[in-house]
């Protein structure tokens, strides 16, 4: 019934032992060992092409549930007489391509060469200005197309395919518009009848699990790590974690990393600053205040003893600023930008205190002669941008009103001519 199966007991341990695993080994197993060995012996990195062949002809019974049965019971010369559908006989490097994308780009095998590489995936991470002071680990569930391991990526049962007649196989198809007279426009699109492949799959042979695309639907969790004192924009990259397709070097998944807006704290660099309102008393007499940093230490701002704080004056504390990236014992300064509120009015009994108190006024250079001759004015407050908007538009609107009182002259002229 079987042929010439083997009966050594010797040739059904060399897989293992190419692999470098048990016998009981599991599935995940079997992954495992044959994706550490095939980097490891890669001809494009300098591997032993020999070893690489092995290994994947080890990996494609072994992983298959039908031959490895067959392979346990009877061994390796079963499989070459033909039992579980024929020896192991295909490419080692379509095989490597299901768990990489294919090759690594550089010299070696021309299959490396003539793949394309994916494209990536970008996603914003929105995070918040403590979650870039503290650093902060984010679970992200994502769907990426990974290649179908029933078919290896082939797309149908028996892993034939046929070239597509729509396009030719070239996966391309070219649309020609007339626009006008001696005018045409020529535009170039993938091909809908076999989505841009060059080939197409019989609906019979489609393999059950990925319905002929080649590849299937897989959920897939990335814990995305924020250190400590990353900037807006920058990014974070998983290689290799984009959608994977057959005969494609897989992309890369990026995180761009998005600050959100803070209510009290601003950002520059590795500085922090802070707007903070003192009143005319805090700003001449001192003042004490407790400012909640972004890690919930509770810092205590106060001056020194007969220190008068100017309006818009800037205020500098070391070492309290955003950790610097890649070196977070080391910070940036955090600033205090004081503005000083002053009263509306002032009556009578408060002007004569302050006299009391301040310096005196410098005294006029004017005689009551000059003071005679002079006229009185009234100061009033000015929002000066509306001011400065009010006069601009103003102007513009004279402008507009000059031009087509010429252009209507001159319109005038030529029509009498």
């Amino acid at each position: 019934m079987f042929g010439r199966p083997a009966t050594k007991k010797g040739d059904n341990t060399r897989y293992y032992e190419i692999l470098g695993v048990p016998k009981n080994a599991s599935q995940d197993d079997l992954k495992k060992a044959y994706k550490k060995a095939a980097i490891k012996n890669h001809p494009d990195k300098g591997g032993d092409p020999e070893k690489f062949k092995e290994l994947a002809q080890a990996y494609e019974v072994l992983s298959d549930p039908e031959k490895r049965e067959i392979y346990d019971q009877y061994g390796e010369d079963a499989l070459k007489d033909g039992l579980g559908g024929g020896g192991a006989g295909h490419d080692p490097f379509d095989i490597f391509s299901s768990f990489f994308g294919g090759g690594f780009g550089g010299g070696g095998s021309s299959r490396g060469r003539r793949q394309k590489r994916g494209e990536d995936v970008v996603h914003p991470l929105k995070v918040s200005l403590e979650d870039l002071y503290l650093g902060t680990t984010k679970k992200l569930s994502l769907s990426r197309n990974v290649i179908c391991s029933k078919c290896k990526g082939k797309g149908s049962k028996s892993g034939a395919s046929m070239q597509c007649t729509g396009c030719q196989g070239t996966g391309m198809k070219v649309t020609i518009r007339q626009l006008g007279p001696s005018m045409i426009q020529q535009m170039q699109h993938a091909c809908n009848e076999c989505k841009g492949t060059g080939e197409t799959i019989n609906d019979k042979d489609r393999c059950g699990q990925c319905k002929g695309d080649k590849v299937v639907a897989e959920k897939k969790v990335l814990e995305v790590v924020v250190e400590k004192g990353m900037r807006h924009g920058q990014k974070i990259t998983f290689p290799g974690e984009a959608d994977a397709a057959p005969d494609t070097i897989t992309g890369d998944i990026v995180f761009v990393v998005q600050q959100k807006e803070h209510p009290k704290f601003k950002r520059k660099g590795d500085d922090l600053f802070v707007e903070h309102t003192l009143s005319l008393t805090e700003a001449l007499c001192g003042f004490k205040f407790v400012l909640s940093h972004l890690d919930g230490r509770q810092l205590l701002i106060k001056t020194n003893p007969g220190e008068v704080v100017k309006p818009g004056s800037f205020k500098g504390i070391d070492d309290e600023g955003m950790p610097m990236y890649q070196k977070p014992f080391m910070k940036g300064k955090l600033y205090l930008h004081f503005t000083v509120e002053f009263p509306e009015t002032l009556g009578p009994e408060q002007i004569d205190a302050l006299l009391k108190v301040l310096p005196p006024k410098p005294p006029s250079q004017l005689t009551d002669m000059e003071l005679d001759e002079c006229e009185e004015t009234t100061l009033h407050d000015v929002n000066i941008e509306e001011e400065m908007r009010r006069k601009e538009q103003a102007a513009q609107e004279a402008y507009d009103e000059d031009d087509d009182m010429h252009g209507g002259a001159q319109r005038v002229q030529c029509a009498q001519q």
